[in-house]
Order: structure tokens, then sequence, then C-alpha cells
């Protein structure tokens, strides 16, 4: 059975299935979810909860199994936690996740609840007999990103729980835009600033001003989310990002990468597409999945071969700046040759390199 994370409250008041399995790369929201299911758990009786922790190749599965069926002598109904921070869990992993759906499934009232935790996967990994038994015996919640367009909607969302709002026209569009622009996709940082305002000010609207003065610069910004506002054409945003990373010290041999990792998934997906394969296998070659495949279908159409071969050649030049080797015609100084490189597929990929 599968469930939306907003479709959770209305499922709990109705009842527990015998196991849950979340799935996906937002802390927040999955110990949003863990949380709700258990304060549900413990209402009806779940008093107990051990948690386990799968780490190597060696961790002992034995140990959970036997968990779920042994009650200690205090409680009648226990929680059990799987944790796989991976998402691999191996040969016998698998064998045991698909024993521990079928004890869930045999006897959905003996007492354990099991709850499943893994990092956001992928399609091949969603199909495997261990993830489709999980499925099948319990409630499967996939934890989505919130994108970057709809960032000021959740901010708003979570600023009326706590009884606030922004104000209406113009001002209170541009406070959320700042607020979402101060955090960059960070939801911890969002829910944290989001409390704060909570305790600063009294429910009922906020200025614009008083969400400028409350909401620091918290954003802590990702290497890997500036693949995302490459391959979406958003100027503003990468060069935000870039100043941002710059500040951060992130090293530029890891910001380089990221970039030219891009150029390099792009260029081998359009070769195989002039090859003459389908785009769906050729960006399954390429590892390319979730959101990033929407923005390589939106962005390939857009970029031509001579466009990629003169940015796989402006990579390397860039590589060797990073490394200390100037090249003609390009600034000496590594961030900003960074900058030049971010900002010449950010345009291709807008349709205007």
């Amino acid at each position: 059975m599968q469930l939306k994370p907003e479709q959770l409250a209305a499922h709990l008041q109705k009842g527990l299935r015998p196991l849950y399995t979340l799935h996906g790369n937002e802390p927040l929201l999955v110990q949003e979810a863990l949380d709700a299911i258990r304060e549900r758990a413990r209402a009806l009786g779940y008093a107990e909860r051990t948690v386990h922790t799968v780490a190597g190749a060696h961790f002992d599965w034995s140990a959970v199994l036997a968990a779920g069926q042994s009650l200690s002598l205090f409680a009648e109904r226990q929680m059990v936690e799987v944790r796989i921070p991976g998402g691999k869990p191996g040969k016998d992993g698998s064998a045991a996740l698909q024993q521990l759906a079928a004890l869930a499934a045999q006897d959905p009232d003996a007492g354990t609840l099991w709850l499943v935790t893994l990092p956001r996967l992928d399609r091949a990994t969603r199909a495997s007999a261990w993830f489709t038994a999980l499925d099948g015996a319990g409630v499967q919640i996939a934890i989505e990103p919130v994108e970057r367009a709809a960032l000021p909607q959740w901010i708003a969302q979570r600023l009326a729980r706590q009884g606030q709002r922004v104000s209406a026209g113009e001002d209170g569009v541009r406070a959320l835009q700042f607020f979402a622009d101060r955090v960059e996709g960070n939801l911890l940082a969002a829910h944290q600033e989001i409390s704060k305002l909570g305790l600063l000010h009294p429910a009922g609207e906020l200025a614009r001003e008083q969400i400028e003065a409350a909401v620091l610069n918290v954003a802590r910004y990702d290497v890997f989310k500036l693949s995302e506002a490459m391959l979406a054409g958003q100027h503003e945003r990468v060069q935000r990002m870039l100043d941002g990373l710059q500040a951060e010290g992130e090293p530029e041999v890891l910001v380089h990468y990221a970039i030219a990792e891009d150029i390099r998934a792009l260029k081998r997906t359009k070769d195989a597409l002039e090859g003459g394969k389908p785009l769906p296998l050729a960006l399954r070659e390429q590892r390319v999945w979730g959101q990033r495949e929407r923005l390589f279908e939106r962005a390939l159409p857009r970029l031509t071969a001579l466009t990629l071969a003169n940015l796989l050649h402006a990579a390397h030049l860039a590589d060797g700046i990073v490394k200390g080797l100037p090249a003609p015609g390009w600034p000496r100084a590594p961030w900003q040759a960074l900058h030049r490189l971010a900002l010449g597929l950010t345009s291709a990929c807008a349709g205007r390199g």
C-alpha cells in the first residue's frame, strides 16, 4: 500500500498497519513522519522501542528478526525500527527483509510494529524482491524533496500551522521568496527559522520587514544542488550558490567535479540518442533518475553536439586552472573559472548557449 506523506495523519486515525517503509532524503520530513507513527503507536500501547542500524556487510540480521518475535515481560506491544542508511541491505538483508515482511503479513496482531527507513531509492531498487515484499506487507511512504519552486508555498503552510501568515499581495510574495532564498532548499534550516518566527512574534500577519529581520542567511549550499540549478538554467541561483560555496570554503576540485560530471553525462546521453538509443535507456545507462531525469529531458533538446563538445573542452581547461595551470583567454583565479564554466552550462541548458 502506497501512501503520500500528507495522507499519513488521516491514515493513522484509522489504526496502524504492522509494517511501514519510509524512503527519502529529506531528514526533516522523514523524522516528522516517523514521529507521527510513533506517537500513534504509543497511544495504542506500543510501549517499547528498539532500533537497529544496518552498518557493514557483517550486520547481524538474526538479531533484528529475533527482536521482532520476542516481547518483554513489561510490554505487550513493541516498535522495532530498522534503519538502512546505505539503501542496500545485501544478500542476507534481502532475505531477512522478506522474512520480516512475511511475519508482518501473516500475523498483523502479533504485537510488533516494524518501521523500516531508507534513503531515496532508484527504480531498480524499488523493483527488488525485498522492497516488493515490504510494500506488499504494509505501507510504503515515499518522502519526496520539496522542489525549489514549491518552497515558498511550503514555508507559508508551515507558518499557518503556528497561526502566522505573510501579508497579502506582492509584499507577501517577496517575503516568502526572500525566506526561500535564504534557506536554499535546506528544510531543517527552514523549520528552525519558522519556529523562531513563532517565538518572536504572536499569531497573525507577519510583515515583510519582520521576516527579513528574523531570518538569517542559513543556507548550507550543497555542491550537488548546484547541478539542479544549472540544468534548470537558473542563472541567478547558480551565481548565488557558487558565491555561497566559495564563502563556505568548499574545495574547488569538488565543485569542478560536479559541473564536469553533468557535462560528461549530458554528452554521453546525447551521443547515445544520436546513435539510436531511446531516451529512457540512455538516461538509465548514465544513472540519471528522479528530478535530475526530468531536468535532462528538458535540457537535452536545447543542446547540440557541438555545444556539448565545447563545454567538455571548457571543463578540461577549468580543471587545469583549478590545479594551477593557466589557460589562454580564461581567468587565472579558480573560482572565476568555475563561475565561467557553470554559467556557460546554465546558459546552454536555458537555450541561450
